[in-house]
């Protein structure tokens, strides 16, 4: 079995195995073999009863609190397993360092995941930390409070009830990222033109309350994507891309975010897309199956979701990315959601490209399906080389008409529903 982001082997019992107990503990379940060389041939641990009580003494001894751990020996080849489990105490140090796992590395983790670990160990997130705003003013939750929610005016006791202001008078983070000023990175965004390079316009919405900032990039969202056509008497707005797809997308990056991360959201428009990238990746314990199916049993930042729901901005929570793909149900082209370690990006195309084919790229299409078909498959139907049909391909993934699944000779494609 090669080595991979759960698996480590070792050949010898050496310190170097500690730090990888404590990525496991902090990150995820791992196992870690010992008498395995890094050839993957099994030479087993001589006097493998006394070499377990060795491990256990070293983890007991380093990894601070000690996680939970299971040890054991192949009677057959005397293989010694140590089984370690994701702990609900981090983090996990050893040597006053955390560590995660990074593909077949163990790396330290650096301040900004070491902070995320001391809040899920203490099972709290981070707009509800205690602010160092004393003074903060509220006139735009307010306008937007009296008018979804009938409410006069928003005092202490209303701070309160939506869970910006503690019995002590004390702000959190939440509080300072509504409130009409505040210090936090926001939404920077940029339409470009034929490439990267042209530069059409620039907005950064930032220092200001996350309320209106949504506000601010709505507009400038109508700016580029809706037009009014009027036939005869009638005026009607035309939307290049849904407007209830945009606005899910922005309330989304605003909600999951990762707010202690020096860095805006991006929002990159261009003729035939839009394409929002989100600080922080996915929040912890929701895997992406989850995440696209609307199954979010976990809020980054709770207490804005909640005044983000009291204000009807979010309908419920987890139904954000359903809503998105909805709003395309009548579109050959599709919203495309992509995960990295570290941001969330959104592509949102323009529906009124979605006949918007050459000759070869429509012949492509049309030799696809739903259930999917290899390259080979498709440049057969189609009539063209393999290169070409690659290329092709390509393009039509990157337009959101179809998606790839699989690696290598496995790798197939499928139009999108």
């Amino acid at each position: 079995m090669k080595e991979n982001r759960v698996f480590e082997a070792k050949e010898t019992i050496t310190n170097t195995f500690l730090k990888t107990v404590s990525a496991y503990a902090n990150f995820g379940d791992g196992i870690i073999q010992f008498g395995i060389t890094d050839d993957g041939d099994i030479i087993g641990i001589e006097n493998a009863e006394d070499a377990c009580l060795d491990i256990e003494n070293r983890i007991n001894d380093s990894i601070s609190p000690v996680p939970d751990y299971q040890l054991s020996v192949d009677d057959k080849n005397n293989v010694i397993t140590l089984q370690v489990k994701e702990g609900n105490f981090k983090p996990y140090y050893y040597k006053s360092k955390a560590y995660k796992r990074n593909d077949t590395a163990t790396i330290e983790v650096d301040r900004i995941e070491l902070n995320h670990l001391i809040l899920e160990g203490e099972n709290r997130s981070y707009d509800e930390l205690t602010s160092n705003e004393k003074e903060l003013n509220f006139t735009i939750l307010e306008k937007k409070m009296k008018e979804q929610l009938r409410i006069s005016s928003v005092n202490q006791d209303i701070l309160r009830t939506i869970g910006v202001l503690d019995v002590d008078g004390k702000y959190n983070n939440a509080g300072a990222l509504l409130a009409d000023e505040n210090k936090f990175y926001g939404i920077d965004c940029a339409r470009f033109g034929e490439t990267i390079d042209i530069i059409l316009d620039r907005e950064i919405f930032e220092h200001r309350s996350i309320l209106k900032q949504y506000d601010e990039v709505v507009a400038l969202y109508r700016k580029y994507y809706q037009y009014d056509e009027i036939k005869g008497a009638i005026r009607k707005t035309i939307e290049t891309i849904p407007e209830k797809a945009f606005r899910e997308t922005i309330a989304n990056a605003l909600v999951h975010r990762a707010w202690d991360v020096k860095s805006h959201i991006r929002v990159a428009m261009y003729h035939d897309r839009i394409e929002v990238f989100s600080p922080g990746g996915l929040p912890k314990g929701i895997t992406e199956e989850e995440y696209l199916g609307g199954q979010v049993s976990v809020l980054r930042n709770p207490v804005i979701g909640s005044v983000f729901f009291r204000l009807h901005i979010i309908e419920s929570f987890g139904t954000g990315i359903q809503r998105i793909n909805a709003a395309y149900t009548d579109s050959k082209v599709k919203p495309v959601h992509e995960f990295f370690e570290n941001a969330i990006k959104v592509t949102l195309p323009v529906i009124t490209c979605s006949d918007d084919f050459t000759d070869d790229e429509k012949t492509i299409y049309e030799s696809m399906n739903r259930a999917g078909k290899t390259s080979s498959e498709i440049a057969s139907e189609a009539g063209f080389g393999k290169n070409k049909t690659l290329k092709l391909l390509e393009v039509l993934e990157g337009k959101g008409y179809i998606t790839k699944i699989g690696n290598g000779r496995g790798t197939r494609y499928l139009i999108n529903a």
